[in-house]
């Protein structure tokens, strides 16, 4: 692959280098669609299709890029990829560059001299100090496996890459267009109650990301997306995506913040073909969230879609160890008195040596008399010591 550095100096012999001028030439934004991401008077691309969106509008990124301008200090490299027609595209450097053109066509004021100052109001000579800044950028040549792994490569720093949007580079084509068209535009009507079940950032293509791990079962998203990129639509990844999202709307009348980041797409997979009646189900999880004994709110989903059988879901609640304490002294003076194992179920049992054996409390669990599955609370008045083995027996009876 052949590079070339722009720089601007009277004493290189390389490729004349370019200004903030010439970058933000023909430069205009949309904060809804991004589109007309373009520089150098329309013929740098800004934002390929496998690149990310714009991250660095939050006051604080964008802010930092401008100030070091106005400091006079190096903004770092930027990388180029040469098309055709003497045509570029930005490899890496997306995020700086936006904000620049974004500073200059007055969307955003810095601190200056003490002030929020925007673009226009800033003075004629300081305004042209901006233009006039020279930038670093190194111009890329080669084949398109090529730039894609310089993309990678380059890609180390900064914010640094998701796998997501590393995939959507390697798999640029009509296919990656498209699905970031759906599932990666901030603007979505879609996107609130999407992001009910969707933990990330949509511009981060976290959204895009769960979708194809949904659809794909197994979490292969690199092998689907070299297998679908020349696809000219999404309709499978869509109607996926609908269904699962549907399902969790009909099962659950309620959302609940703890739905945000589930693993849904196993979820669907798991229990979509089982029947569940919504009002009952709203009941047991209304029943749940105001149950003290469960610290894991996040499990009571999937707990109730399989049938309440693994507490391990909810990380019920155990007891407290001195009111393990007093029921095991407890036991064991009655236990004495009566000439009995102070395990009920050893007491009880067939084999002579258990009947009167006295378990020291290092030997015995704390176990609900009335099983927390069939309403028994987590207390002192519920709780009783058995044997380790006749507590791992007992289960849910």
């Amino acid at each position: 692959m052949k590079t070339t550095l722009w720089v601007n100096s009277e004493h290189s012999d390389v490729q004349e280098g370019v200004t903030i001028a010439d970058i933000v030439e023909g430069f205009e934004y949309n904060e809804h669609d991004e589109k007309g991401l373009y520089g150098l008077n329309g013929r740098l691309v800004i934002q390929p299709e496998y690149q990310r969106r714009y991250i660095y509008g939050d006051g604080i990124k964008d802010v930092a890029v401008v100030d070091s301008i106005l400091k006079g200090y190096p903004i770092g490299l930027l990388y180029f990829n040469k098309t055709e027609d003497d045509n570029y595209e930005v490899l890496d450097g997306q995020q700086r560059i936006t904000s620049i053109g974004r500073y200059v066509r007055g969307l955003y004021e810095v601190p200056y001299k003490g002030n929020l100052q925007n673009f226009t109001g800033l003075s004629p000579e300081t305004q042209q100090r901006i233009l006039d800044t020279p930038l670093l950028v190194y111009v890329c040549e080669g084949e398109e496996e090529q730039i894609k792994d310089w993309f990678r490569t380059i890609n180390i720093a900064g914010v640094k890459l998701s796998d997501q949007e590393i995939l959507n580079a390697v798999y640029s084509g009509p296919f990656v267009t498209r699905a970031r068209e759906e599932f990666s535009n901030p603007a979505s009507s879609h996107v609130q109650k999407w992001g009910a079940y969707i933990a990330g950032d949509i511009r981060r293509q976290e959204y895009l990301e769960r979708a194809l791990q949904w659809l794909t079962h197994d979490g292969n998203i690199d092998a689907y997306m070299s297998q679908h990129r020349h696809d000219e639509n999404i309709d499978e990844l869509k109607d996926h995506f609908v269904r699962v999202i549907d399902w969790i709307d009909s099962v659950f009348n309620d959302v609940k913040n703890e739905m945000k980041g589930l693993e849904w797409g196993r979820l669907y997979d798991t229990y979509s073909n089982n029947e569940y009646d919504a009002e009952q189900i709203t009941a047991r999880v209304s029943a749940l969230y105001s149950d003290a004994a469960v610290r894991r709110r996040s499990g009571i989903f999937e707990y109730i879609l399989g049938g309440e059988g693994d507490k391990s879901l909810l990380e019920i609640r155990i007891f407290e160890d001195r009111d393990k304490k007093v029921a095991y002294e407890r036991q064991t003076s009655d236990a004495k008195v009566a000439g009995i194992s102070n395990c009920s179920y050893c007491a009880i049992s067939d084999n002579p040596d258990q009947q009167k054996k006295i378990w020291d409390i290092k030997e015995m669990d704390a176990d609900h008399v009335t099983a927390w599955s069939k309403g028994g609370s987590t207390d002192i008045s519920n709780c009783e010591m058995l044997c380790r083995l006749h507590n791992r027996a007992k289960g849910n009876r």
